[in-house]
């Protein structure tokens, strides 16, 4: 015995009842929302389903399936059945990744705890005893690290070069740098504003910090060549003009002239 199967025709009139169809998956959907559309299918004869995406955060990858049916001889298309599927990859957890790389900039919080991974390239160990003292092991190293802590000699760790660069790029190209539309309409540098307070060490030949309460940089990191309207050196509007006595008196009368 042989069997055969057969691929049903899409029929004209439900291929073109998209309309029909998303106007009953939105009546379906609720907070779901409905999004784009995604094709329809032939499910046998006059019979067709169309697809859209579903929006929803909490349903990626998910879609609401809407069939829609064609009685024989008739001409008009009615909603056979609105339901929401997963759609390929909807069903699988995202891969697993470690706290410390779920963390991204800008992403703590209040109670929010990102431990800093003892190789971390951006920093290095900032007394002496090189690179072995910021290790656990030999004991030596950890000795050190008390000696150092007891006798407030310094902090245990600094940024390294490559964490120095790495924040000059980010400064650089934040809203307190110097390809800003601010920077751009300013009078003068924040090189030569006396609001500006220097930072020490070697990012201090390239930024300070803004003091200036008007400006939208107070208390933040800005680049020499930054600027805003805000500058110390804006001298501000005079109001009026101060005229002198006037050369010919038209206005006091001498008393001698009429005697």
């Amino acid at each position: 015995m042989t069997l055969t199967t057969s691929i049903a025709e899409l029929d004209p009139a439900c291929a073109e009842a998209v309309e029909q169809a998303r106007s009953a998956a939105v009546g379906r959907a609720g907070v779901l929302e409905v999004g784009e559309y995604l094709g329809v299918a032939a499910d046998d004869a006059r019979v067709a389903t169309h697809l859209f995406a579903c929006v929803h955060p909490g349903y990626p990858g998910w879609r609401w399936s809407v069939t829609v049916v064609r009685a024989a001889r008739a001409r008009v298309v009615t909603v056979s059945e609105v339901t929401l599927i997963p759609g390929e990859g909807a069903l699988l957890a995202p891969a697993w990744l470690p706290w410390a790389e779920r963390v991204e900039a800008k992403d703590l919080t209040p109670g929010v705890i990102a431990p800093t991974a003892a190789n971390d390239a951006r920093l290095e160990p900032g007394y002496t005893g090189g690179e072995a003292a910021a290790d656990a092991d030999p004991a030596e190293a950890s000795q050190i690290r008390a000696v150092v802590a007891e006798l407030g000699l310094g902090r245990e760790r600094v940024l390294s070069p490559i964490g120095r660069d790495q924040a000059a790029e980010r400064w650089l190209s934040g809203p307190g740098g110097p390809d800003t539309q601010m920077a751009s309409q300013a009078p003068a540098e924040c090189a030569t504003c006396g609001f500006l307070i220097r930072v020490s060490g070697s990012l201090g030949r390239i930024f300070g910090v803004c003091a200036n309460e008007l400006s939208a940089a107070d208390g933040a990191v800005v680049s020499l060549d930054h600027g805003c309207g805000g500058h110390s050196d804006v001298a501000e509007p005079s109001h009026g003009v101060d005229l002198s006595a006037p050369i010919w008196d038209t206005i006091s009368v001498d008393e001698g002239l009429f005697d």
